[in-house]
């Protein structure tokens, strides 16, 4: 009953059950179902209400799969991900809402609100939220420990996961990959505060094969009864491992009973869990009336869902700039060219739903146009001949079903020897073989076969790259994600392409023939044309997903020359990126006429486009990241603390390409004098600020009104400014519509790491009001009587982990296996506690450990890490990285108080605790 897949029990009346069905933009891996935009996409709508009308729309579909086959269509959904897009480089970027954990925490709760349904008891489904926590990394996911201080644990974390458990709406969490502050997120007791969350029976799950790693690729105990022993006393309930074999964890678990690490109470607890939860789908209840229980296959891709579907598509589309190019005028913009990479193609993402049907951007400006209009497109892509030095030439098989790449003598030309290759950075290109519109791949004996309609699976194997080798010819790379089959192109006796070779010397040389100029066929399409539209973005299989994390944030170097050459081509030229992420392209926003931005929106992606493009439907989405102008604006990635980082609209003082909350209109609104109902609170206190906004254009439309606040004064480094509080407004042209905001004192709180609690600080903040981030419209400023931080005690025991800076080579480790966080650093490092109370203070006490023979020790100064030298404390080998020793040390006495104390490392250590006293 602990693991992914439970049994059924005949004599209990109880049937089989599985948890994490993935539902998160509709329902997925189930066969064809709605897909709705992905995560980004619908973070970028602000809007609550619909996203809450999608989750309810999954959850119905879900509920119709699981009328198809309960047993294997399980109603326990592993959706939506709660972790904030901190970083623009993160694989999935695309599964998440928004970098901001306010909204985050606004969409999680709203899109679980539609999923778990209305009832007052009983689950439509049953939402888990992934990944908790401090998930964000896809390198080494499973090794990589992440530093999370308590500031950025209770002001970012938390925030993005906390509401949808609060509410009721979420019924638990997923523990994440990664480890957090030395100590795999499968036994982190940070899971406990999860269940502090709620009144409700919450119920945890694994991640896939998380159970096995931690004995495994995480090393951190030596075998898994040990490991599922603390992962069950940790709070996991269902491990998710080894598929549907349920053995590693029935003889982990056994074993962990027999050897007394724990005991019948504890599995007990679990699997309680877990039925309560079941009970509350409906399961055991055949005499109470289940809401849902009636719901069939039928409402699977409704006409309504349908619709649904392209309102969210709609809702989302992102207007980046407008000289006056958008929206296009059907009777003089009517002979349209639609060129790009995904100008005639959607894309599904690993966890998308199988679209039933596919309106692509081409084909949906051909609807909206109607006989009247025409549409013409072209890919971007080139055409190009693989030849041999020999005089051979690579062919492929025109079935459908495709088959082995080979070199034979030229047949005179053909599709048979025409491959398109599409380039989507960092050297990656796909080819498809234009004998059948097949992606070539890797296939059975390490052969390349075109039989793929697109790039797809878990471990994708239609990427290449190209190596110049000298004499302008190339070899062929295999750039797959089986990463251990990373080889070169050779060319078999039978003349079949195979993937064998170890370097570029022994792989088959090529010469590239290009036979017709992507680039310059979509010119000459652009260039006779009323509009061109230039669809270009990423494919999600490729260059950010799960998995991999992106090494650059730039539009792919074909693209941005086929942007540029269409522009110059066409004055008239609308670029659409068609993307999972931010992507930095300078050029297009300085010189194309108009830029518009979307995700991978579904199966209506081309009708929501098109009626963007012209005019039906009014541009409202704004972003829910900061888009940057390049890497070189981007932190460490390993770097989580986004206060230590400077980045996210919170903390970042550069310049960036789109600000978090960007996105223009088709009209204009201004912004009245906003009225709060109070300019003084207590910390417990709400303002309710009401805001006039007026369409001053022509053309009704969205806005989406943001409210941001900044504190004036603090103990503590904080944001540059913080939403607070957001509505989507619908306002028609001439008239004028009031917003009422809310701000509570207690959202201005931060973490204390002086006592270890939330704190709202006696201070005033400004209210500012605007459309975005940076287009702030309008001001106030409320003062909070709330407390101010007494100076630091450090007379008193203090966690090392509640500093208030550190330097870059300190990392927060485990403190025991089981519980609390030390610091690790090494010679120079320093952590620094600030506006300490020093008075009288004359001996100096640490809780530290060494694994290293010989000794180090921590130095006691004032001011900086080479300030006044106080005392050294000398931290001799204590054997293990666990075995803490305490050690004194007397130190000079200091006059006076609110000082800032560093504790610089002299040598590697662990540090747990500390403390101050008098002599």
């Amino acid at each position: 009953m602990l693991h992914q897949y439970q049994p059924a029990i005949p004599r209990l009346d109880i049937g089989a059950f599985r948890t994490g069905s993935e539902a998160l933009h509709g329902v997925a891996w189930l066969g064809e179902s709605t897909v709705f935009p992905q995560s980004v996409g619908l973070g970028a709508t602000w809007d609550t209400g619909l996203v809450k009308r999608i989750g309810d729309a999954t959850g119905t579909e879900m509920r119709g799969f699981h009328a198809q086959d309960p047993a294997a269509h399980g109603l326990n959904v592993w959706a939506p991900v709660a972790d904030p897009l901190r970083d623009p480089r993160w694989g999935r970027n695309e599964e998440g809402y928004s970098e901001d954990p306010a909204l985050v925490g606004a969409m999680t709760d709203a899109y679980t609100g539609g999923l778990s349904g209305d009832d007052d008891f009983y689950l439509k489904t049953a939402p888990t939220l992934k990944h908790f926590a401090g998930y964000n990394i896809e390198e080494r996911r499973d090794r990589v420990s992440v530093t999370v201080p308590p500031r950025a644990l209770h002001e970012y974390v938390y925030p993005a996961f906390r509401p949808a458990v609060e509410s009721g709406n979420a019924t638990g969490v997923m523990a994440a990959y990664n480890l957090v502050n030395g100590r795999p997120a499968h036994v982190s007791p940070l899971l406990e505060d999860v269940r502090s969350w709620s009144e409700d029976e919450t119920m945890i799950v694994s991640d896939a094969y998380g159970p096995s790693n931690v004995a495994g690729s995480q090393g951190y105990y030596e075998n898994h009864a040990e490991s599922h022993a603390a992962m069950l006393k940790a709070g996991i309930d269902s491990y998710t491992d080894q598929d549907t074999d349920s053995s590693l964890t029935v003889d982990a678990v056994t074993s962990a009973l027999e050897q007394g690490l724990i005991t019948e109470e504890d599995v007990d607890r679990a699997v309680g869990h877990s039925l309560s939860i079941r009970f509350r789908l409906g399961e055991f209840d055949p005499d109470r009336r289940n809401p849902y229980s009636d719901i069939t296959p039928d409402v699977i891709d409704s006409p309504e869902h349908r619709e649904l579907a392209r309102e969210a598509a709609t809702e989302q589309m992102t207007l980046l700039k407008n000289d006056g190019a958008l929206p296009l005028d059907p009777e003089q913009d009517g002979a349209v060219a639609v060129v790009g990479p995904l100008a005639d193609t959607l894309y599904e993402d690993w966890y998308s739903g199988t679209m039933p049907y596919e309106v692509t951007p081409a084909g949906g400006i051909a609807d909206r146009l109607g006989e009247e209009g025409s549409v013409s497109a072209a890919e971007g892509a080139d055409r190009i001949r693989l030849a041999t030095p020999d005089g051979g030439v690579v062919t492929a098989s025109s079935a459908e079903d495709g088959g082995v790449l080979r070199v034979q003598d030229s047949g005179g030309g053909g599709d048979a020897e025409e491959i398109s290759v599409f380039e989507w950075g960092e050297g990656v290109v796909t080819l498809r073989t234009e004998s059948n519109g097949r992606v070539v791949g890797l296939g059975e004996g390490n052969r390349l076969f075109n039989d793929q309609e697109q790039p797809n699976g878990w471990f994708v194997q239609q990427l290449f790259r190209f190596e110049e080798v000298g004499d302008g010819q190339v070899v062929l790379k295999y750039d797959g994600y089986d990463e251990w089959n990373r080889k070169y192109v050779s060319v078999g006796e039978d003349g079949a392409l195979t993937v064998d070779a170890d370097t570029p010397d022994q792989a088959a040389r090529f010469e590239i023939d290009t036979l017709a100029s992507g680039t310059e066929q979509a010119v000459d399409a652009a260039s006779g044309a009323d509009a061109a539209v230039v669809v270009v973005g990423n494919m999600p299989f490729i260059n950010a997903r799960e998995t991999d994390d992106r090494e650059d944030i730039a539009l792919p170097k074909a693209q941005r020359e086929l942007v540029r050459a269409v522009t110059e081509a066409n004055p008239n030229t609308v670029v659409v990126l068609e993307s999972s992420y931010p992507q930095s392209m300078p050029w297009a926003q300085e010189n194309a006429p108009a830029l518009l931005w979307t995700s991978h929106a579904g199966q209506e992606t081309g009708n929501a486009l098109a009626s963007v493009l012209y005019g039906d439907a009014n541009p409202a989405g704004r972003l829910p990241q900061t888009w940057y102008r390049s890497v070189e604006d981007l932190p460490d990635m390993a770097n989580y603390d986004i206060i230590d980082s400077g980045h996210t609209y919170q903390y970042f003082e550069g310049d960036p390409l789109y600000a978090f909350g960007y996105g223009l209109s088709y009209t204009d609104f201004e912004y009245g004098k906003p009225e709060l109902d109070r300019k003084r609170i207590g910390e417990d206190g709400t303002v309710t600020v009401r805001v006039p906004v007026t369409n001053t254009g022509e053309r009704d439309g969205d806005e989406v009104v943001q409210l941001y606040t900044s504190q004036k004064r603090s103990r503590v480094e904080q944001p540059v400014k913080e939403l607070r509080d957001f509505e989507r407004v619908h306002v028609e042209a001439g008239e004028t519509a009031t917003v009422e905001l809310e701000i509570e004192a207690a959202d201005l709180a931060f973490w204390d790491v002086t006592r270890g609690s939330t704190v709202v600080e006696r201070a005033g903040h400004d209210v500012l009001v605007g459309s975005s981030s940076e287009d702030i419209r309008r001001t106030a400023r409320i003062k909070v009587d709330g407390e101010r931080i007494p100076p630091r005690d450090l007379s008193a025991d203090t966690r090392a982990a509640d500093f208030d800076r550190y330097s870059s080579g300190v990392a927060l480790v485990d403190e025991t296996k089981a519980k609390g966080d030390a610091v690790a650093g090494s010679e120079g490092d320093w952590i620094a506690f600030d506006d300490s109370d020093l008075r009288g203070l004359s001996s100096f006490t640490v809780q530290a450990a060494r694994a290293q023979d010989g000794a180090a020790g921590l130095e006691v100064r004032l001011g900086a890490p080479d300030g006044r030298l106080l005392g050294t404390a000398g931290v001799p080998s204590t054997g293990g990285v666990y075995e803490y020793t305490d050690v004194s040390a007397e130190l000079d006495t200091v006059g006076g108080k609110h000082r800032d104390v560093y504790l610089v490392f002299t040598g590697d250590l662990r540090l747990s605790g500390f403390s101050l006293t008098e002599g």
